[in-house]
């Protein structure tokens, strides 16, 4: 009598593929979505009327702003689905509740290792629910100002252009005193702006007009009117912006002569509030823009 091995020889190869599968596909689950070999990763998140960018490079993860109180679980929720369990540098470009309020559940979610801000101050109970806690968890601060340099590894580094110092004054004093960044890594460059308005730029054309060019341009203030001056625009010269604001938002952002002005100078425009959550990739020489929404 004969027999045959083919049927058992099938099924062990059926459960032997299996197996890899599964390993395979537990190592994916486990492994944060970090940035490619010598790819520096940028994402406005859509936290609706409210800024919360996450940048990745191939040594740090650092989170500019964290959105207002009601997008405090999205934003968490963003961050840990990108596998990320701690922040390396967490940055409040200034402490309106609608770049600070998602700050508490960030902190209470990921260990952070390092906090800056404008050293701007406020007597709003988010902003001494912040203080509370960097010192309750005993998170190192520093303040940051014009002149400033921040080495994110990986050849990627935060310029600060803004605040100036002594700060500014005035009834629109906690946006102009906003931490302005440049991100450089490579040839490529992204100006992070806060909430920065017109006065705060037309300091920034005089001590830094050499500096403002950039490849990409996060709008100041949600594209309010208040900010974008052609001035400012003409030296930072971007070829792309990205608006972060919340759809249907009251305040109207953006304006609509602050998008006539991006269109006129060919700038191409990303919206959170149309297109979700925007991401650029650059290997320092070339970019990319992707959108959650097309």
């Amino acid at each position: 009598m004969q027999l045959s091995y083919k049927q058992p020889v099938k099924v062990f190869s059926v459960l032997v593929m299996i197996l890899l599968s599964a390993i395979f596909l537990f190592g994916c689950a486990e492994r944060p979505v970090v940035s490619k070999a010598g790819e520096l990763v940028v994402d406005v998140i859509d936290v609706g009327q409210g800024d919360a960018i996450l940048i990745r490079t191939n040594g740090e993860t650092v989170l500019v702003d964290s959105g207002d109180v009601p997008a405090r679980d999205k934003l968490v929720a963003y961050i840990k689905k990108q596998g990320i369990q701690e922040l390396d540098k967490v940055i409040i470009t200034h402490p309106h509740a609608d770049h600070l309020g998602g700050m508490k559940a960030v902190f209470d979610n990921f260990p952070v290792k390092q906090t800056y801000d404008s050293g701007q101050t406020t007597t709003t109970s988010l902003y001494r629910q912040y203080l509370t806690t960097i010192k309750k968890k005993k998170i190192p601060f520093a303040v940051m100002t014009g002149g400033d340099k921040i080495e994110l590894g990986g050849g990627a580094v935060l310029q600060i252009l803004s605040p100036p110092k002594p700060l500014l004054e005035g009834k629109a004093a906690l946006n102009n005193n906003s931490i302005v960044a440049k991100l450089i890594y490579g040839n490529f460059s992204m100006l992070l702006t806060g909430d920065a308005e017109q006065e705060a730029e037309a300091v920034m054309v005089n001590e830094f007009s050499g500096q403002l060019k950039s490849t990409v341009l996060k709008s100041g203030h949600h594209g309010s009117n208040t900010s974008s001056s052609e001035d400012f625009l003409a030296k930072v010269a971007p070829e792309a912006a990205v608006i972060s604001a919340g759809e249907g938002n009251e305040y109207h952002h953006p304006h609509p002569s602050t998008l006539k002005k991006y269109q006129a100078m060919k700038i191409k425009i990303y919206r959170t509030d149309k297109d979700g959550t925007v991401e650029i990739r650059t290997d320092g020489q070339g970019y990319s823009i992707s959108k959650e929404r097309n």
